[in-house]
């Protein structure tokens, strides 16, 4: 029962997905050209998220800069994946290297998170791509584990000693039997990691070590949005608050409904 009332929600998470990477097509130029005019309106009919203090729209503007969190969280949840399976791959070789992943992994997961990707952050410079590094660097390590985890658990399985008794190839084993249980969860896990990269790629840009503040990021529009809320400007940090919110639950959605389909215990 718990299953089937979560399949519906799987595609409006979808459709919220395609609708911010495609959403800088049809905006074009729109939320970025300043139109003094309008400044300041609340939300109405031809401005529903209201206008910033540059008569900016805020739909345009809030839809650009989760364009922006979308581009970079890719980059940075591929490139975390990346890592985690690589690591998971050298954690094989022996004991040794296994001894060394496993520490490295308690190593990093014992760092507090938002300091670690602060400091990356301010010491590469500040940028699009030094929030893609610094968030990058601070996401493999669950990942890892689990795929370290699957890995030896295959390695280890009677069916796999059966293939090399019968002199089958490392690369008949990896391609027939680790494959297959490894793509699927380096596949979940890459799309659950989006969620946390598109967030924290937010709190970077709203404490001043991301993105800078001529973008329409979704931490800019917040950072911007604090300093008129006193003054009853709601509207410039709710909706982009909620956008945010709605497109990490839609990346999650889509990870849990992926994690239901590819394995079978989690669905019961």
């Amino acid at each position: 029962m718990a299953s089937t009332r979560r399949r519906p929600l799987l595609a409006p998470a979808i459709l919220a997905v395609v609708v911010t990477a495609l959403a800088p097509l049809a905006l074009g130029d729109r939320g970025l050209v300043p139109d003094l005019a309008a400044r300041l309106r609340p939300p109405e009919f031809l401005h529903p998220f209201g206008t910033d203090a540059l008569g900016r729209d805020m739909l345009a503007r809030t839809l650009q800069g989760l364009s922006v969190s979308l581009r970079i969280g890719c980059l940075a949840a591929t490139a975390s994946a990346a890592i985690a399976l690589l690591l998971a791959l050298v954690s094989t070789l022996g004991r040794a290297t296994d001894a060394a992943v496993s520490l490295l992994i308690d190593a990093a997961l014992s760092l507090p998170h938002l300091v670690a990707l602060i400091l990356i952050a301010f010491s590469l410079g500040g940028g699009a791509e030094a929030v893609a590094v610094a968030v990058a660097l601070t996401h493999w390590p669950r990942l890892a584990r689990i795929l370290r985890a699957e890995l030896l658990g295959v390695l280890a399985s009677d069916y796999v000693a059966a293939s090399r008794g019968f002199g089958r190839s490392r690369l008949f084993v990896a391609r027939a039997h680790v494959l297959p249980h490894l793509l699927p969860q380096l596949g979940v896990g890459l799309v659950l990691l989006f969620p946390h990269a598109i967030l924290h790629e937010a709190a970077l840009t709203f404490l001043g070590f991301g993105l800078e503040p001529t973008k329409p990021a979704i931490g800019v529009l917040l950072a911007d949005a604090m300093r008129t809320l006193s003054a009853g400007r709601w509207w410039l940090a709710l909706f982009p608050g909620l956008a945010l919110l709605a497109l990490a639950l839609s990346f999650e959605a889509i990870g849990s409904a992926a994690r239901r389909r590819l394995d079978p215990r989690a669905a019961r």
